[in-house]
């Protein structure tokens, strides 16, 4: 995850996970004496059928879905290893019913929970009950004007739906954001969505790159060109340099899931501001890139680890079987791997003068387009001569 705003801004205060000053690293990448920041799909059910769905997710909840008793003692072993964050995401979370007493259990654990939804169960009481309940950030999905998002969606009114809940939440106080994912029937209504953006007030918007995980495997095609990512990542740099200058209301603008942005931004500041750039390189070098298996964990709905959410057929284990502590601290093969690809991933990403700021990039992209773990990841949009 790359915050444009904060990198041009130097504003990094309340963001230590990303942009750490302490240099003493643990073997697994994180902060010393903390765990990862963990995804959790806590459900894999879902009342929308999103074509990019990385959990193909359904209307039909899996048998063997972890209980709530078990949900308790695999919080308590992430409370164990210093997990700063929990994500909770399914399938649509709010579909579990006992979903706030997971809520109230991680926020009396003292880890921090924010809750990533499609926004359609969110009426007013619910927005109230998660604002009173402590949760930090709630990431609502649209994808683009009202017939583009439902058509992704796949649910008519998933747009309507989805706005009445940001507005819910303002209305009680709950801090709300949305998310994007960018592909080539929606990128060009990125400028209409940063309207809708301001118009609502929403503080912070955040853009993930198409990753062909999941269902998001049938639509590969609609990943973005290079040109068309150069295209979009420009205009969200223009617009960040409008709110690092007070020209918007926008707060945060980020974008996830492409590590080739932090060296391409910070090219563009190099050019118009040198002194400006080389703080920016400093940030980046704490932000490390991806992070998979390192200081990100994902954990789906039946216990099974993972290095991300994206990167399913790399399964490290499972909490019903072991320990939180047992699979993130073993020096199984794959996480070992991981920790140290530098030595591994191949093509243009081995001999790039950008690796310590990317760390090569998404791994599960690499996996599902060339079906190779450790080629160089086919999204980076960064030529020759700016590598």
């Amino acid at each position: 995850m790359l915050d444009i705003t904060k990198i041009l801004s130097g504003n990094i205060e309340d963001d230590s996970e990303r942009y750490s000053r302490d240099c003493n690293k643990t073997v697994s990448g994180t902060r010393k004496n903390f765990g990862p920041v963990v995804a959790w799909n806590i459900t894999q059910r879902c009342n929308f059928r999103c074509q990019h769905c990385y959990s193909s997710s359904n209307c039909e909840e899996d048998e063997s879905v972890l209980t709530l008793n078990e949900i308790k003692r695999i919080i308590d072993e992430f409370k164990e290893n210093n997990v700063p964050v929990i994500l909770l995401s399914g399938g649509e979370p709010l579909m579990r019913e006992d979903i706030f007493d997971i809520i109230a259990y991680i926020t009396t654990s003292g880890i921090r929970v924010s809750l990533s939804t499609n926004g359609s169960l969110i009426d007013k009481d619910t927005a109230m009950k998660l604002k009173k309940m402590g949760i930090g950030y709630v990431g609502i999905s649209i994808d683009g004007t009202k017939e583009n998002n439902d058509f992704f969606r796949g649910v008519p009114g998933a747009f309507d739906s989805a706005v009445k809940a940001i507005e819910n939440c303002h209305d009680v106080g709950q801090k709300v954001g949305i998310r994007f994912t960018m592909q080539k029937n929606n990128y060009k209504e990125i400028p209409n969505v940063f309207a809708l953006v301001e118009e609502m007030k929403v503080n912070r918007i955040c853009f993930y790159h198409l990753v062909p995980s999941g269902r998001g495997k049938d639509i590969t095609d609609q990943m973005l060109s290079y040109k068309e990512t150069k295209e979009a990542i420009d205009f969200l740099y223009a617009y960040s340099k409008k709110t690092v200058e007070g020209k918007s209301s926008i707060k945060e603008i980020l974008t996830v899931a492409n590590h080739a942005d932090g060296p391409y931004i910070y090219q563009k500041v190099q050019k118009e501001n040198p002194e400006r750039a080389e703080s920016i390189l400093k940030l980046l070098m704490r932000n490390r890139g991806n992070r998979s298996g390192m200081a990100i964990a994902n954990v789906d709905w039946q216990g099974n680890v993972y290095p991300d959410q994206f990167s399913r057929f790399l399964k490290l284990g499972s909490l019903r079987d072991s320990s939180f502590s047992n699979i993130w601290n073993d020096d199984q093969a794959i996480l070992t791997q991981l920790r140290n690809r530098e030595k591994l991933i191949k093509g243009k990403c081995s001999d790039c003068r950008w690796f310590e700021i990317c760390n090569g990039n998404l791994r599960a992209r690499a996996y599902h387009i060339l079906g190779d773990t450790w080629a160089a990841d086919p999204a980076c949009y960064l030529e020759d001569d700016e590598i």
